[in-house]
């Protein structure tokens, strides 16, 4: 027999029940923060009981863990979209401009997203945003701009934008000075990336440098070298890594 829950009967019901537990547990957090969350505040606020959200979720944590969820999949909706075409610098910056945004406007749900999460458990919806930012990483390296191999930038973009939303909502607002996330994203910009320049004035000053802008150029083409056979890019692969660590 189908579990029956308020909202409609079996599996449709329980969707729209758990969809709507979610939606009024992410407004109570948003508007009292995270120890308003309760089973009780929430099953009140959604119009059922405890122990609906118990059959649905386990318990606070899972609950939680929804939210979680539901947070990720609510920033990627706002994801610009990736634009080969773009200037792979200015398409990061889209990027980093809705992360940082996105935390400033969603305080709780934000600190509840990069602060809830099991360590070496990452959800999928955060796995989503990473691909994403991979995506642009490997557009400037594409580029043949890429100073770091691909790994580093992608963790240190993502670090620093997120260290800089929570380091603005650690302050009071007054206290919060708005130059920080355009600093941060100039010195990480810095840090993996090469001027656009001209071919003459961009060359490297050394090889090494050279070497890894051109490696790391190399591999963000490398699933489409179709010349090449599988073990062959697998192959090619390992050395272009070696050469960008």
């Amino acid at each position: 027999m189908e579990d029956v829950e308020p909202g409609g009967q079996g599996e449709g019901g329980r969707a729209r029940m758990r969809a709507q537990i979610v939606e009024v547990a992410a407004k109570l957090l948003a508007a009292k923060g995270r120890d308003a969350v309760s089973t009780r505040a929430v099953a009140a606020a959604a119009g059922t009981q405890a122990p609906t959200i118990y059959r649905l979720f386990g318990d606070k944590d899972g609950l939680l863990a929804a939210v979680l969820e539901y947070g990720f999949a609510t920033y990627l909706a706002d994801k610009p979209p990736l634009d080969r075409a773009a200037d792979p610098i200015a398409d990061l910056r889209a990027g980093w401009d809705l992360h940082i945004g996105f935390g400033l406007a969603n305080p709780e749900l934000f600190l509840l997203m990069y602060t809830g999460t099991q360590q070496g458990n990452r959800p999928a919806a955060a796995e989503a945003g990473i691909a994403i930012l991979r995506t642009r990483i490997r557009n400037i390296a594409a580029a043949g701009r890429l100073r770091v191999d691909e790994d580093l930038a992608v963790d240190l973009v993502q670090a620093a934008g997120s260290g800089a939303v929570l380091t603005l909502l650690g302050l009071p607002p007054d206290r919060r000075n708005p130059r920080l996330p355009d600093t941060m994203f100039d010195t990480v910009v810095t840090t993996i990336a090469t001027p656009a320049q001209s071919a003459d004035r961009a060359r490297p000053k050394t090889i090494e440098a050279g070497a890894t802008t051109a490696a790391n150029a190399l591999r963000a083409y490398l699933p489409d070298l179709d010349a090449l056979t599988p073990g062959e890019r697998h192959v090619l692969a390992e050395w272009l890594t070696r050469i960008t660590q």
